[in-house]
């Protein structure tokens, strides 16, 4: 039978940590300047990578991080970093220039990982897979975590209407609003892990 429980838990859990609003205003800040076809194939991308980052570590989590001896404040902190430098650059307006346009798939790297696939949603599906006795809870789990990506799909896949409603001065400013989030985002996030560094100590 399929736990209804356990699949709500991890949904929610999963949608206030990846949070499907939020992460419209920074996919539009990333993918401006894009044809709508480019933009249409981010959004899928985005939601595939997280799908599949999210997967291999609900599968092998504690065995990869255990392996190259990772403790989860390190990956806290590490993933902050890297949102932070994405920040500062929606921040100053470089994500605008062509050349990063043409040699950076924003889709993988800062969107599917680690902006939606980040240190929180791995730890939580890493500690949801672990704790899911019997098939009944596994099956719950996994589809909590096709659902939750499939409604990450919908929300950047149309978040494209915004973008032709608000036009390039909108852009803009969605964009430096999507900085000043995300640097936050980063910074509570390495915040985060230095204190369970702490406490850890």
């Amino acid at each position: 039978m399929f736990d209804i429980a356990v699949f709500s838990t991890l949904f929610v859990t999963l949608f206030v940590i990846m949070d499907p609003p939020g992460i419209t205003p920074i996919f539009l800040a990333l993918t401006s300047g894009r044809p709508a076809k480019v933009q249409r194939r981010m959004a899928w991308q985005a939601a595939t990578v997280a799908f599949c980052v999210i997967a291999v570590f609900g599968l092998f989590g504690r065995q990869i991080l255990g392996r190259l001896h990772i403790s989860t404040p390190a990956l806290m902190i590490a993933g902050g970093l890297l949102l932070l430098l994405v920040a500062l650059d929606l921040l100053t307006g470089k994500s605008e220039e062509p050349t990063q346009t043409k040699d950076v798939n924003v889709a993988l790297v800062p969107l599917g990982m680690p902006l939606l696939a980040g240190p929180g949603a791995i730890v939580s599906v890493i500690l949801a897979v672990q704790h899911a006795h019997g098939f009944a809870a596994q099956l719950s789990v996994w589809a909590a975590i096709a659902a939750i990506h499939v409604v990450l799909y919908l929300v950047m896949r149309f978040s494209l209407v915004i973008i032709r409603v608000i036009k390039d001065g909108g852009v803009v400013l969605v964009t430096r609003l999507a900085g000043m989030m995300l640097s936050a985002l980063a910074v509570q996030q390495i915040i985060n892990g230095v204190l369970q560094v702490i406490e850890g100590a």
